[in-house]
């Protein structure tokens, strides 16, 4: 029988709709709680690195000297991830490979940082993705990860179409072997993988000023109908096109009421003392 983190599956994919998310992200949007820990000269792993934005944050608060290497799951947006940081200037600065997060391929006590920004979720096995996570960073180093809790998000106005939407997200998620809501899990998680020094802490993104939802609420209109998502909604059975293409309206009416649409994305993050 396969293992959990042999058959999870990751439930976004990378189609444009979800890179133009991934895109937006920065240190100082989706990682600030770990800038603190941060100095020029620091080694750190970046796990699941995606298209590299937050990557490239993290080699300049650790630059010049720092040593930097990003993984991630996928040959095609690790490609995009080196293009953008050449075009940031910081070629040599960052390393870059594929990696399964549950066995990393470096030796023990490798690097001062290990990061993670919305993997946990995604994976077969977070507990034992921590643990890997801490074997490769040296004694007294921080293991620092941070992942939305999608049962937590709340909009207004209260469009039933978004309350279908986040039901049938999580249905989708879970079928795929990840946990959407696993924010809230992360203290847990780090616990039982051994750490015995962990700082718990939540933030979240929000979406509010008139670009900010129009730009939200497309990116998920498309991602709902078009992406990786889609596909596996429907192969397993619990979406069909219609009602995939009802949630996208949704979306846009929720994006209507311009002035008034807010949307709140919580976050929990853990700093764990290797």
């Amino acid at each position: 029988m396969s293992r959990a983190r042999d058959t999870a599956v990751y439930t976004h994919g990378h189609h444009e709709s979800v890179l133009r998310s991934h895109r937006w992200r920065t240190a100082e949007n989706s990682a600030a709680y770990l800038i603190g820990e941060l100095r020029p000269g620091l080694s750190v792993l970046d796990v699941g690195c995606g298209p590299g934005t937050i990557t490239a944050d993290l080699a300049e608060l650790v630059g010049p000297d720092g040593r930097v290497v990003a993984v991630d799951a996928a040959a095609d947006v690790v490609a995009q991830a080196r293009a953008y940081a050449e075009g940031r200037g910081l070629d040599g600065r960052i390393e870059f490979g594929t990696a399964d997060v549950h066995a990393l391929d470096f030796p023990d006590d490798t690097f001062d940082v290990v990061h993670a920004h919305q993997v946990l979720q995604h994976v077969g096995d977070p507990v034992l993705a921590l643990r890997e996570m801490r074997r490769v960073c040296r004694p007294g180093g921080v293991v620092a990860a941070r992942d939305a809790d999608y049962q937590a998000m709340a909009w207004y106005p209260q469009t039933p179409g978004l309350d279908a939407w986040l039901s049938l997200y999580r249905r989708v998620a879970r079928a795929n072997g990840g946990e959407p809501d696993a924010g809230r899990r992360l203290l847990s998680w780090a616990r039982a993988a051994g750490f015995g020094e962990v700082r718990a802490s939540a933030s979240v993104w929000c979406f509010a000023s008139a670009e900010e939802v129009a730009w939200w609420s497309e990116l998920w209109a498309d991602r709902t109908t078009a992406s990786a998502y889609a596909g596996l909604a429907t192969a397993g059975g619990l979406a069909t096109p219609a009602t995939l293409a009802e949630a996208a309206a949704a979306w846009r009416e929720w994006a209507a009421a311009a002035g008034e649409a807010w949307f709140s994305v919580p976050h929990g993050e853990i700093l764990c003392r290797a």
